[in-house]
Protein backbone atom coordinates (compact mmCIF):
# COMPACT_ATOMS: atom_id res chain seq x y z
CA UNK A 1 0.00 0.00 0.00
CA UNK A 2 1.27 3.44 -0.74
CA UNK A 3 1.34 6.27 1.32
CA UNK A 4 -1.34 8.77 0.45
CA UNK A 5 -0.33 12.42 -0.43
CA UNK A 6 -2.53 15.69 0.20
CA UNK A 7 -3.74 16.92 -3.13
CA UNK A 8 -5.98 19.09 -3.87
CA UNK A 9 -8.89 17.51 -5.24
CA UNK A 10 -9.25 19.94 -8.15
CA UNK A 11 -5.52 19.20 -9.34
CA UNK A 12 -6.26 15.13 -9.34
CA UNK A 13 -8.95 15.94 -11.75
CA UNK A 14 -7.55 18.27 -14.56
CA UNK A 15 -4.18 15.42 -14.02
CA UNK A 16 -1.74 18.04 -12.40
CA UNK A 17 0.43 17.64 -9.73
CA UNK A 18 -0.36 18.75 -6.07
CA UNK A 19 1.06 22.86 -5.47
CA UNK A 20 2.04 23.66 -1.75
CA UNK A 21 -0.36 25.18 0.42
CA UNK A 22 -0.24 28.52 0.58
CA UNK A 23 -2.76 29.25 3.68
CA UNK A 24 -0.20 28.53 5.86
CA UNK A 25 1.13 31.97 5.19
CA UNK A 26 -2.25 33.44 4.63
CA UNK A 27 -2.74 32.14 8.39
CA UNK A 28 0.20 33.66 9.26
CA UNK A 29 -0.58 37.52 8.04
CA UNK A 30 -3.98 36.89 9.64
CA UNK A 31 -2.50 35.92 13.14
CA UNK A 32 0.31 38.90 12.80
CA UNK A 33 -2.52 41.30 12.10
CA UNK A 34 -4.91 40.14 14.80
CA UNK A 35 -1.65 40.54 17.10
CA UNK A 36 -0.37 43.87 16.32
CA UNK A 37 -4.30 45.00 16.50
CA UNK A 38 -4.41 43.30 20.15
CA UNK A 39 -0.77 45.06 20.96
CA UNK A 40 -2.62 48.61 19.84
CA UNK A 41 -5.53 48.05 21.73
CA UNK A 42 -3.34 47.29 24.98
CA UNK A 43 -1.32 50.37 24.59
CA UNK A 44 -4.51 52.57 24.00
CA UNK A 45 -6.34 51.21 27.02
CA UNK A 46 -2.62 51.68 28.90
CA UNK A 47 -3.11 55.47 27.60
CA UNK A 48 -6.95 55.82 28.69
CA UNK A 49 -6.11 54.69 32.16
CA UNK A 50 -2.86 56.31 32.99
CA UNK A 51 -4.04 59.20 34.00
CA UNK A 52 -6.78 57.53 36.33
CA UNK A 53 -3.90 55.74 37.46
CA UNK A 54 -1.97 58.82 38.82
CA UNK A 55 -5.12 60.65 40.00
CA UNK A 56 -5.43 57.63 42.15
CA UNK A 57 -1.71 57.49 43.25
CA UNK A 58 -2.21 61.65 43.89
CA UNK A 59 -5.22 60.82 45.86
CA UNK A 60 -3.10 58.16 47.94
CA UNK A 61 -0.16 60.30 48.62
CA UNK A 62 -3.21 63.46 49.50
CA UNK A 63 -4.63 61.29 52.05
CA UNK A 64 -1.43 59.55 53.53
CA UNK A 65 0.23 63.48 54.21
CA UNK A 66 -3.14 64.58 55.87
CA UNK A 67 -2.84 61.38 58.00
CA UNK A 68 0.91 62.53 58.17
CA UNK A 69 -0.06 65.87 59.12
CA UNK A 70 -2.52 65.25 61.95
CA UNK A 71 -0.82 62.81 63.45
CA UNK A 72 2.22 65.10 64.15
CA UNK A 73 -0.49 67.98 65.27
CA UNK A 74 -1.42 65.34 67.82
CA UNK A 75 2.18 64.30 69.20
CA UNK A 76 2.71 68.10 69.48
CA UNK A 77 -0.37 68.20 71.82
CA UNK A 78 0.43 65.47 73.76
CA UNK A 79 4.11 66.61 74.46
CA UNK A 80 2.71 70.44 75.12
CA UNK A 81 -0.07 68.96 77.39
CA UNK A 82 2.30 66.45 79.37
CA UNK A 83 5.01 69.73 79.79
CA UNK A 84 1.75 71.67 81.04
CA UNK A 85 0.84 68.24 83.35
CA UNK A 86 4.58 68.04 84.64
CA UNK A 87 4.96 71.85 85.40
CA UNK A 88 1.56 71.81 87.45
CA UNK A 89 2.66 68.35 89.24
CA UNK A 90 5.84 70.67 90.04
CA UNK A 91 3.83 73.83 91.32
CA UNK A 92 1.98 71.53 93.65
CA UNK A 93 5.02 69.23 94.89
CA UNK A 94 6.81 72.74 95.43
CA UNK A 95 3.85 74.56 97.64
CA UNK A 96 3.21 71.17 99.38
CA UNK A 97 6.65 71.71 100.33
CA UNK A 98 6.82 74.94 101.25
CA UNK A 99 3.44 74.73 103.73
CA UNK A 100 4.82 72.02 105.71
CA UNK A 101 7.94 73.35 106.45
CA UNK A 102 6.49 76.86 107.50
CA UNK A 103 3.37 74.59 109.97
CA UNK A 104 5.08 71.70 110.30
CA UNK A 105 3.21 70.50 113.45
CA UNK A 106 -0.37 71.61 111.83
CA UNK A 107 1.06 69.23 108.85
CA UNK A 108 1.54 65.90 110.99
CA UNK A 109 -1.92 66.67 112.65
CA UNK A 110 -3.26 66.73 109.17
CA UNK A 111 -2.07 63.75 107.87
CA UNK A 112 -2.94 61.41 111.01
CA UNK A 113 -6.60 62.47 110.76
CA UNK A 114 -6.40 61.88 107.11
CA UNK A 115 -4.92 58.74 107.97
CA UNK A 116 -8.00 57.97 110.61
CA UNK A 117 -10.35 58.63 108.70
CA UNK A 118 -9.04 56.78 105.54
CA UNK A 119 -8.57 53.58 107.79
CA UNK A 120 -12.60 53.75 108.95
CA UNK A 121 -14.01 54.23 105.68
CA UNK A 122 -11.81 51.48 104.34
CA UNK A 123 -13.19 48.61 106.55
Amino acid sequence: MEPMSRTNPQNLASGSTATPNTTNSNDASVLANATASVHAAIDQAALKAQPAIESIASMAHQATDKVSSSGEQTAEWVTEQSEQLAAVQKKAVDGTCEYICANPLKSVGMALLAGFLISRVVR
